[in-house]
C-alpha cells in the first residue's frame, strides 16, 4: 500500500530538481524560493511561467496554452468578461467597508441568500474560505458550548490555526489536537458497503462518543459535501443525511464546506448538501464566489449568529466591500445566464461516460466518480484497489505537457481530480480525454 500524503506535497516542484532548467527559469525559481522560503509551493516537475487566463485557457510566457481542468477559483471561466468589467466599474466608484450602507452588498446578500434554505437567513462575508471556516467554528462552538469536531480523516479546510487543527490532510508529522476526531472517508471503492451512509452515521456516532467520553463537549460536524480532498466521493446523492441526522441528535451542528462544490458545480443544484437532502445549520464559501477576486462567506441561522455576537462580535473590514459584491453579483449573473448548473451536469456526465470507456482499455483506471463537474479519476495497480500515486504524478505532468493542466487528491495522491471552470464546453471534454489517452498510452 502505497503512503499517505500531505495535501501540499501532491505534485510538489523540488527545487532540487531545477538544475537542468534554462537561466531565466532557475532565476524565477530562486527568487521565489529567496522571499516566499520554506512556504513555497510550486507545482509540476517544470514549473509553468503563466501570463494570462480567459475562459477554460491559460498561456505561459512562451505562448502555448493549457487547458485547465483543475481550477474551481475561476468559477464561470478565466477573466470572464462580465465580472472584470464589474469589478473595474465598482473599484472606479467607491470602495471601503461594512460599517457604511450601500446598495450592491444588500442586494448581494438577498440575491445570495435566495438560494439556500428559509431558515439560513443571515449571511456574514469573510475574504477567504478559511475565514469562513474559521468563524464556522467560532459560530458552532458558541452556540453549542462544545469545542469538539469531527471531520473527515483526509479533510483540508484552510490555513488559519483553528482550521488547520481540522484538515488532517494538511499535517506532516503531527495528529489532529484533543478536541477533534477523524472518520474514514465514505470510500465505497476500495471498502464496498450496502449503505455507505449508515456507515458513515456509525462511525460520526462512534466520533463523538469517543469525544464526550474524553470530557469534550461535541460541537459540530465540518464536512466538505463533495469529500473532494480526500478523493472524490459523490453517490449514492443522500448518503450524507444520516451522519447529519446523528449530529443533530447529539446537539450538535452541521457544517456544510461549500468553497469546492458550491456554486452549481455539482450540477443538480446550487450547493453540494442539496444532493444530499441534509440542510446545515452553517454554510461556508470561498473561492468561486468572486471568481478570482478574493471574497468568501458563511451563511446560518440567526439564533446561531446571535449566540457569538451577543459576546464577542464579529467585524471584518474587507469582508462584504463593494468590490467583492460587484464580483459576487456578477458571478451569480453569469451562473444563471449562461446555463452553467445545467452545463455541470450535462458536460460532466459526458465526460464520466468518457472516462469509463477509457477505463475498460486501460486498467490503470481503477474508478471513476463524479457528480456534475467535479470527478475523480483513482489510479490503482492493475487487479488490484492499491493506490497507484507514481501513475497518477506520471499522467498530471504528461498532460501539462500535452497542454492539460490538473491535480491530484485523496490520501495517497492517486485520485486526479477534474474540476474545470463552469464554462467547460463538449470539444474541451474531448481535448482532455484525448490527451489523457495519449498519455496513458504510452505509460
Amino acid at each position: 500500500m502505497a503512503n499517505t500524503k500531505q495535501i501540499l506535497a501532491l505534485n510538489r516542484f523540488d527545487a532540487r530538481h531545477a538544475e537542468g532548467f534554462d537561466a531565466e527559469l532557475r532565476s524565477l525559481i530562486a527568487r521565489r524560493q529567496a522571499t516566499f522560503g520554506a512556504s513555497s509551493v510550486l507545482v509540476y516537475e517544470r514549473p509553468i511561467r503563466m501570463v494570462r487566463a480567459e475562459g477554460v485557457w491559460m498561456f505561459d510566457a512562451d505562448g502555448r496554452r493549457y487547458l485547465d481542468v483543475y481550477n474551481n477559483v475561476a468559477s464561470v471561466g478565466h477573466c470572464h468578461p462580465r465580472v472584470v468589467e464589474a469589478i473595474a466599474k465598482q473599484a472606479a466608484t467607491l470602495n471601503t467597508n461594512t460599517r457604511y450602507l450601500y446598495d450592491n452588498i444588500h442586494d448581494y446578500a438577498e440575491r445570495l441568500l435566495a438560494t439556500f434554505p428559509a431558515a439560513l437567513s443571515n449571511v456574514v462575508f469573510t475574504c477567504t474560505g478559511s475565514e469562513s471556516n474559521d468563524f464556522a467554528l467560532r459560530l458552532s462552538k458558541s452556540f453549542t458550548g462544545g469545542r469538539g469536531f469531527v471531520v473527515i480523516e483526509t479533510a483540508y479546510h484552510g490555513n488559519t490555526e483553528a482550521v488547520t487543527e481540522v484538515s488532517p490532510s494538511s499535517f506532516k508529522t503531527r495528529s489532529v489536537p484533543p478536541h477533534v476526531r477523524t472518520v474514514p472517508a465514505p470510500d465505497q471503492y476500495r471498502h464496498p458497503t450496502n449503505d455507505v451512509g449508515a456507515r458513515l452515521a456509525e462511525d460520526v456516532a462512534e466520533a463523538i462518543a469517543d469525544l464526550e467520553q474524553n470530557g469534550v463537549k461535541f460541537a459540530g460536524l465540518l464536512v466538505d459535501s463533495i469529500f473532494s480532498s480526500d478523493g472524490i466521493y459523490a453517490d449514492p446523492a443522500g448518503f450524507l443525511k444520516q451522519a447529519v441526522d446523528v449530529v443533530h441528535k447529539a446537539g450538535g451542528l452541521f457544517i456544510s464546506d461549500e468553497v469546492q462544490p458550491g456554486f452549481g458545480r455539482t450540477g443538480t443544484a446550487m450547493w453540494g448538501f442539496q444532493r444530499h437532502s441534509a440542510e446545515p445549520d452553517i454554510v461556508t464559501m470561498g473561492k468561486p464566489m468572486g471568481n478570482g477576486f478574493p471574497v468568501g462567506g458563511v451563511v446560518t441561522r440567526p439564533e446561531i449568529l446571535e449566540s457569538l455576537c451577543e459576546t464577542t462580535g464579529y467585524f471584518n473590514t474587507f469582508g462584504g466591500n463593494p468590490v467583492a459584491a460587484a464580483a459576487g453579483l456578477a458571478v451569480l449573473d453569469v451562473i444563471e445566464d449562461e446555463g452553467l448548473i445545467e452545463n455541470a451536469k450535462e458536460i460532466g456526465a459526458y465526460v464520466r461516460s468518457g472516462l469509463q470507456a477509457l477505463a475498460s482499455r486501460y486498467p490503470a483506471i481503477g474508478d471513476v466518480r463524479s457528480a456534475g463537474l467535479f470527478i475523480g479519476i483513482e489510479f490503482s495497480l492493475p487487479g488490484t484497489t492499491d493506490p497507484d500515486p507514481a501513475t497518477a504524478s506520471y499522467v498530471i505532468n504528461a498532460l501539462k505537457e500535452r497542454g492539460v493542466l490538473i491535480g491530484a487528491a485523496g490520501a495517497y495522491g492517486n485520485v486526479l481530480k477534474v474540476r474545470p471552470p463552469l464554462c467547460f464546453a463538449r470539444d474541451n471534454a474531448d481535448f482532455f480525454i484525448e490527451r489523457l489517452e495519449a498519455a496513458l498510452s504510452e505509460r
